[in-house]
């Protein structure tokens, strides 16, 4: 028996309604209130002789979704589809970061700040290599892009408000790493009553394999759906 089509378009109003081949259910979108989220594709996590390459972490799966990245990109600028790019940046002097009594000073990406100044470029501060999107994903004129200095793409942002904005309902999710930046923005996402969607093999995870698939349970079972890079294509072509 076929599963169950959940339909979440609101109606009454002109829509562009399409069929997206989902887990654990397909589900009804409306392109025109659909967003794509690209999430800290950044040389200082995905390229060679960056930060997290520098720290002993395996990229290559940071690298090897940048083809579905840019597939999904291609096909969303074709339809008028939102592109958002979130970024994570600090100015010289680590403001963003908090003070050093915040944990952020102790978690994540600024322990390198403190271990490995040397780096510099190399790293997270605006205007820098580090900083910059990967070259095969530049945005494009009208895409946007939202700085951020903590996990979840939300806090402390004008994310909720640019996709308010555009009356975004649905959000496709695409980045690094799907267990830190992806499912804290997703889990955030669901809170404010948007719906998100993993593009499972356009995000890629720090650590071993299974923390892919916790993630990805996680949004099938409490958050959102998981979909593939082929099927968000299809639907929003």
């Amino acid at each position: 028996m076929d599963k169950e089509i959940i339909s979440a378009v609101t109606p009454g109003f002109v829509s562009d309604v399409a069929l997206l081949q989902a887990e654990p259910q397909p589900l009804e979108i409306d392109r025109q209130r659909t967003a794509v989220l690209v999430i800290d594709m950044q040389n200082a996590f995905v390229s060679k002789g960056a930060m997290y390459e520098l720290r002993g972490i395996d990229i290559s799966g940071c690298q090897k979704i940048i083809e579905p990245i840019r597939q999904v990109i291609r096909a969303s600028h074709a339809r008028g589809i939102k592109v958002v790019y979130i970024v994570t940046r600090y100015s010289s002097d680590l403001r963003e970061g908090g003070s050093p009594n915040s944990p952020n000073w102790y978690k994540g990406t600024l322990t390198t700040y403190h271990e490995h100044p040397e780096w510099g470029d190399k790293l997270l501060t605006r205007h820098t290599w580090g900083a910059e999107i990967v070259r095969e994903l530049n945005p494009q004129k009208d895409d946007i892009v939202v700085e951020k200095a903590t996990y979840n793409a939300f806090f402390e942002t004008n994310l909720d408000e640019l996709l308010r904005t555009y009356n975004i309902k649905y959000l496709l999710f695409t980045g690094v790493a799907t267990n830190v930046c992806v499912e804290a923005t997703i889990r955030d996402a669901y809170y404010r009553d948007y719906f998100p969607i993993l593009i499972s093999d356009a995000a890629a995870n720090t650590g071993p394999q299974f923390i892919q698939e916790a993630t990805i349970f996680n949004v099938k079972r409490y958050y959102g759906w998981v979909t593939t890079s082929e099927n968000a294509v299809k639907t929003i072509q």
